[in-house]
Protein backbone atom coordinates (compact mmCIF):
# COMPACT_ATOMS: atom_id res chain seq x y z
CA UNK A 1 0.00 0.00 0.00
CA UNK A 2 0.98 3.51 -0.97
CA UNK A 3 1.68 5.44 2.22
CA UNK A 4 -0.72 8.18 0.77
CA UNK A 5 -3.54 5.65 1.22
CA UNK A 6 -2.58 5.08 5.07
CA UNK A 7 -5.11 6.54 7.24
CA UNK A 8 -3.92 9.88 9.20
CA UNK A 9 -2.63 9.19 12.66
CA UNK A 10 -4.03 11.39 15.36
CA UNK A 11 -1.15 14.48 15.85
CA UNK A 12 -0.88 15.15 19.77
CA UNK A 13 -1.10 18.53 21.10
CA UNK A 14 2.15 20.05 21.18
CA UNK A 15 3.11 20.49 25.36
CA UNK A 16 3.59 23.47 26.37
CA UNK A 17 6.32 24.63 28.90
CA UNK A 18 4.58 25.04 32.67
CA UNK A 19 3.58 28.40 33.59
CA UNK A 20 1.57 30.39 35.28
CA UNK A 21 -0.16 31.88 32.13
CA UNK A 22 -0.84 28.17 31.65
CA UNK A 23 -2.88 27.87 34.81
CA UNK A 24 -4.47 31.54 34.22
CA UNK A 25 -5.64 30.17 30.92
CA UNK A 26 -7.42 27.01 32.38
CA UNK A 27 -9.34 28.46 34.01
CA UNK A 28 -11.44 29.77 30.95
CA UNK A 29 -10.77 33.38 31.55
CA UNK A 30 -13.07 34.09 29.17
CA UNK A 31 -16.67 32.67 30.96
CA UNK A 32 -14.81 33.48 34.57
CA UNK A 33 -14.49 37.27 33.84
CA UNK A 34 -18.31 37.12 31.58
CA UNK A 35 -20.27 36.01 34.67
CA UNK A 36 -17.92 37.79 37.15
CA UNK A 37 -18.75 41.19 35.53
CA UNK A 38 -22.27 40.46 34.80
CA UNK A 39 -23.40 39.88 38.25
CA UNK A 40 -20.89 42.70 40.03
CA UNK A 41 -23.23 44.84 37.79
CA UNK A 42 -26.34 43.57 38.55
CA UNK A 43 -25.24 43.95 42.32
CA UNK A 44 -24.59 47.45 41.53
CA UNK A 45 -28.31 48.04 40.13
CA UNK A 46 -29.79 46.35 42.48
CA UNK A 47 -28.87 48.92 45.41
CA UNK A 48 -26.29 50.54 47.70
CA UNK A 49 -23.47 49.08 49.35
CA UNK A 50 -19.83 48.75 47.99
CA UNK A 51 -18.71 46.65 50.74
CA UNK A 52 -21.39 44.20 49.51
CA UNK A 53 -21.03 44.50 45.51
CA UNK A 54 -16.98 44.05 46.52
CA UNK A 55 -18.19 40.41 48.30
CA UNK A 56 -20.78 39.67 45.52
CA UNK A 57 -18.03 39.96 42.98
CA UNK A 58 -15.15 38.00 45.03
CA UNK A 59 -18.01 35.09 46.05
CA UNK A 60 -18.65 34.99 41.96
CA UNK A 61 -15.03 35.48 40.89
CA UNK A 62 -13.35 32.27 42.94
CA UNK A 63 -16.65 30.24 42.25
CA UNK A 64 -15.91 30.27 38.38
CA UNK A 65 -12.81 29.68 38.66
CA UNK A 66 -12.93 26.59 40.67
CA UNK A 67 -15.40 25.60 38.12
CA UNK A 68 -13.20 25.92 35.25
CA UNK A 69 -9.96 24.42 37.06
CA UNK A 70 -12.18 21.17 37.70
CA UNK A 71 -13.26 21.15 34.19
CA UNK A 72 -9.31 21.21 33.04
CA UNK A 73 -8.10 19.17 35.60
CA UNK A 74 -10.87 16.30 35.38
CA UNK A 75 -10.74 16.27 31.32
CA UNK A 76 -7.66 16.12 30.70
CA UNK A 77 -6.78 13.16 29.67
CA UNK A 78 -9.77 12.96 27.29
CA UNK A 79 -9.03 16.48 25.72
CA UNK A 80 -5.45 15.18 25.47
CA UNK A 81 -6.80 12.38 23.40
CA UNK A 82 -8.99 14.40 21.56
CA UNK A 83 -5.61 16.87 20.76
CA UNK A 84 -8.13 19.73 21.90
CA UNK A 85 -6.52 23.32 21.47
CA UNK A 86 -6.84 25.59 24.23
CA UNK A 87 -6.46 23.26 26.75
CA UNK A 88 -3.59 24.26 29.47
CA UNK A 89 -3.91 21.13 31.73
CA UNK A 90 -3.99 18.65 28.59
CA UNK A 91 -1.35 20.42 26.51
CA UNK A 92 1.17 20.03 29.62
CA UNK A 93 0.77 23.68 30.37
CA UNK A 94 -0.06 23.11 33.80
CA UNK A 95 -0.35 19.82 35.75
CA UNK A 96 -3.88 18.20 36.88
CA UNK A 97 -2.28 18.57 40.20
CA UNK A 98 -1.59 22.13 40.38
CA UNK A 99 -5.20 22.58 38.32
CA UNK A 100 -6.92 20.83 40.97
CA UNK A 101 -5.04 22.20 43.58
CA UNK A 102 -6.26 25.40 42.25
CA UNK A 103 -10.03 24.52 42.03
CA UNK A 104 -10.23 23.09 45.54
CA UNK A 105 -8.38 26.23 46.65
CA UNK A 106 -10.40 28.58 44.92
CA UNK A 107 -13.60 26.45 46.12
CA UNK A 108 -13.17 27.00 49.93
CA UNK A 109 -12.41 30.83 49.27
CA UNK A 110 -15.72 30.54 47.69
CA UNK A 111 -17.45 28.63 50.60
CA UNK A 112 -15.96 31.30 52.55
CA UNK A 113 -16.84 34.91 50.63
CA UNK A 114 -20.34 33.40 49.98
CA UNK A 115 -21.51 32.86 53.30
CA UNK A 116 -19.50 36.38 53.96
CA UNK A 117 -22.23 37.96 51.77
CA UNK A 118 -24.90 36.31 54.38
CA UNK A 119 -25.90 32.99 55.18
CA UNK A 120 -28.87 32.51 52.73
CA UNK A 121 -26.94 34.22 50.17
CA UNK A 122 -24.11 32.46 50.49
CA UNK A 123 -26.04 28.76 50.23
CA UNK A 124 -28.00 29.84 46.99
CA UNK A 125 -24.50 30.52 45.72
CA UNK A 126 -23.10 27.55 46.69
CA UNK A 127 -26.14 25.48 45.54
CA UNK A 128 -25.11 26.99 41.77
CA UNK A 129 -21.60 26.27 42.53
CA UNK A 130 -22.25 22.80 43.79
CA UNK A 131 -24.17 21.86 40.36
CA UNK A 132 -21.66 23.18 38.67
CA UNK A 133 -19.15 20.77 39.86
CA UNK A 134 -21.67 17.74 39.39
CA UNK A 135 -22.07 18.78 36.18
CA UNK A 136 -17.79 18.73 35.42
CA UNK A 137 -17.73 15.15 37.34
CA UNK A 138 -21.01 13.42 35.72
CA UNK A 139 -23.89 15.15 34.48
CA UNK A 140 -22.49 16.62 31.50
CA UNK A 141 -22.44 13.12 30.00
CA UNK A 142 -26.21 12.62 31.25
CA UNK A 143 -29.76 14.15 29.47
CA UNK A 144 -29.82 16.30 32.66
CA UNK A 145 -26.41 18.38 30.95
CA UNK A 146 -28.71 21.58 30.68
CA UNK A 147 -29.81 21.16 34.78
CA UNK A 148 -26.40 22.59 36.48
CA UNK A 149 -26.52 25.44 34.06
CA UNK A 150 -30.03 26.48 34.66
CA UNK A 151 -29.45 25.88 38.66
CA UNK A 152 -26.37 27.96 38.52
CA UNK A 153 -27.08 30.92 36.36
CA UNK A 154 -31.10 30.82 38.40
CA UNK A 155 -29.08 31.27 42.13
CA UNK A 156 -26.94 34.07 40.62
CA UNK A 157 -29.76 37.02 41.17
CA UNK A 158 -30.63 34.80 44.13
CA UNK A 159 -27.43 35.93 45.69
CA UNK A 160 -27.38 39.69 44.56
CA UNK A 161 -31.15 39.80 46.26
CA UNK A 162 -30.48 37.74 49.36
CA UNK A 163 -26.84 40.01 50.19
CA UNK A 164 -28.81 42.96 50.49
CA UNK A 165 -30.36 43.98 54.08
CA UNK A 166 -33.41 42.06 54.63
CA UNK A 167 -32.08 39.14 52.53
CA UNK A 168 -35.37 39.49 50.21
CA UNK A 169 -36.02 36.56 47.71
CA UNK A 170 -35.46 37.80 44.19
CA UNK A 171 -38.29 38.22 41.83
CA UNK A 172 -39.26 34.98 40.29
CA UNK A 173 -38.93 35.95 36.68
CA UNK A 174 -35.32 37.11 37.39
CA UNK A 175 -34.49 33.40 38.79
CA UNK A 176 -36.50 32.37 35.67
CA UNK A 177 -34.63 34.46 33.11
CA UNK A 178 -31.23 33.24 34.52
CA UNK A 179 -32.12 29.55 34.17
CA UNK A 180 -33.14 30.06 31.06
CA UNK A 181 -29.79 32.25 29.65
CA UNK A 182 -28.15 29.29 31.25
CA UNK A 183 -29.75 26.51 29.19
CA UNK A 184 -28.87 29.00 26.48
CA UNK A 185 -25.37 29.33 27.53
CA UNK A 186 -25.26 25.18 28.09
CA UNK A 187 -26.35 24.82 24.48
CA UNK A 188 -24.07 27.51 23.09
CA UNK A 189 -20.98 26.06 24.63
CA UNK A 190 -21.28 22.86 23.41
CA UNK A 191 -22.53 22.88 20.18
CA UNK A 192 -19.06 23.01 18.43
CA UNK A 193 -18.21 20.18 20.39
CA UNK A 194 -20.47 17.76 19.64
CA UNK A 195 -19.03 15.63 17.27
CA UNK A 196 -15.69 14.94 18.99
CA UNK A 197 -17.84 14.46 22.18
CA UNK A 198 -19.71 11.37 21.11
CA UNK A 199 -16.54 9.81 19.81
CA UNK A 200 -15.48 10.54 23.22
CA UNK A 201 -18.62 9.16 24.80
CA UNK A 202 -20.27 12.25 25.98
CA UNK A 203 -24.00 12.25 25.81
CA UNK A 204 -25.31 15.27 27.20
CA UNK A 205 -28.55 16.56 26.17
CA UNK A 206 -27.00 18.55 23.25
CA UNK A 207 -24.70 15.82 22.17
CA UNK A 208 -28.45 13.27 21.83
CA UNK A 209 -29.90 16.15 20.28
CA UNK A 210 -27.02 16.65 17.26
CA UNK A 211 -25.94 19.58 15.45
CA UNK A 212 -28.87 20.24 13.81
CA UNK A 213 -31.57 20.32 16.71
CA UNK A 214 -29.06 21.76 18.93
CA UNK A 215 -28.79 24.82 16.38
CA UNK A 216 -32.51 24.83 15.98
CA UNK A 217 -32.99 24.95 19.67
CA UNK A 218 -30.65 27.62 20.82
CA UNK A 219 -32.37 30.35 19.79
CA UNK A 220 -35.35 29.15 21.53
CA UNK A 221 -34.57 30.11 25.61
CA UNK A 222 -32.88 33.15 24.98
CA UNK A 223 -35.77 34.74 23.41
CA UNK A 224 -38.15 33.12 26.16
CA UNK A 225 -35.97 34.71 28.68
CA UNK A 226 -36.66 38.23 26.71
CA UNK A 227 -40.58 37.28 26.74
CA UNK A 228 -40.04 36.73 30.82
CA UNK A 229 -37.95 39.99 30.92
CA UNK A 230 -40.24 42.24 29.33
CA UNK A 231 -43.67 40.79 30.22
CA UNK A 232 -43.57 39.14 33.86
CA UNK A 233 -42.52 42.30 36.07
CA UNK A 234 -45.27 44.47 37.17
CA UNK A 235 -46.62 47.51 34.86
CA UNK A 236 -47.68 47.45 31.33
CA UNK A 237 -44.46 46.93 29.15
CA UNK A 238 -42.98 50.22 27.62
CA UNK A 239 -42.56 51.13 23.98
CA UNK A 240 -38.66 49.47 24.17
CA UNK A 241 -39.96 46.48 25.80
CA UNK A 242 -42.59 46.26 22.97
CA UNK A 243 -39.71 47.33 20.36
CA UNK A 244 -37.55 44.91 21.80
CA UNK A 245 -39.43 41.57 22.34
CA UNK A 246 -40.55 42.30 18.31
CA UNK A 247 -37.28 42.22 17.68
CA UNK A 248 -36.33 39.30 19.48
CA UNK A 249 -39.68 37.61 17.93
CA UNK A 250 -38.06 38.00 14.70
CA UNK A 251 -34.66 36.93 15.17
CA UNK A 252 -35.61 34.08 16.30
CA UNK A 253 -37.99 33.53 13.76
CA UNK A 254 -35.05 34.02 11.33
CA UNK A 255 -32.97 31.43 13.23
CA UNK A 256 -35.92 28.67 13.09
CA UNK A 257 -36.21 29.41 9.19
CA UNK A 258 -32.33 29.50 8.69
CA UNK A 259 -31.71 25.89 10.18
CA UNK A 260 -35.36 24.39 9.25
CA UNK A 261 -33.55 22.85 6.17
CA UNK A 262 -31.94 19.19 6.12
CA UNK A 263 -28.35 21.29 4.87
CA UNK A 264 -28.99 25.08 6.04
CA UNK A 265 -26.45 27.55 3.94
CA UNK A 266 -23.48 28.41 6.28
CA UNK A 267 -24.25 31.55 5.99
CA UNK A 268 -27.70 31.68 7.53
CA UNK A 269 -26.29 29.25 9.99
CA UNK A 270 -23.63 31.65 11.11
CA UNK A 271 -26.14 34.57 10.95
CA UNK A 272 -28.43 32.64 13.30
CA UNK A 273 -25.68 32.07 15.42
CA UNK A 274 -25.29 35.70 15.64
CA UNK A 275 -28.77 36.58 16.44
CA UNK A 276 -29.08 34.62 19.62
CA UNK A 277 -25.88 36.19 20.86
CA UNK A 278 -27.46 39.25 20.38
CA UNK A 279 -30.87 37.87 21.58
CA UNK A 280 -28.68 37.61 25.12
CA UNK A 281 -26.85 40.58 25.11
CA UNK A 282 -30.03 42.11 25.14
CA UNK A 283 -31.69 39.98 27.99
CA UNK A 284 -28.71 40.77 29.73
CA UNK A 285 -29.24 44.50 29.10
CA UNK A 286 -32.70 44.28 30.50
CA UNK A 287 -31.97 42.40 33.76
CA UNK A 288 -29.34 45.03 34.45
CA UNK A 289 -31.87 47.70 33.64
CA UNK A 290 -34.61 46.22 35.91
CA UNK A 291 -31.51 45.51 38.59
CA UNK A 292 -33.74 47.79 41.43
CA UNK A 293 -37.27 45.25 40.61
CA UNK A 294 -35.26 42.02 41.00
CA UNK A 295 -36.27 42.09 44.73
Amino acid sequence: MDTTDRPAARVPAPRLPHSPAGLALACHPGPVAAVTVLVTALAVSSGPGGGRWALVAAAVLTGQLSVGWCNDAFDARRDAAAGRPGKPVARGAVSRGAAWSAAFTALVSCVGLSLACGASAGTAHLAGVAAAWAYNLKLKETVLSWLPYAVGFGSLPCLVTLSLPGSPWPAWWAVAAGALLGVAAHLGDVLPDIEADLRAGIRGLPQRLGPARTRLLLPLPPAAATAVLVLAPPGAPGGTGAVVLTGVALLTVVATVAHSGRRPVRTWRKAALAGTVVVASADVTLLLARGTEIT
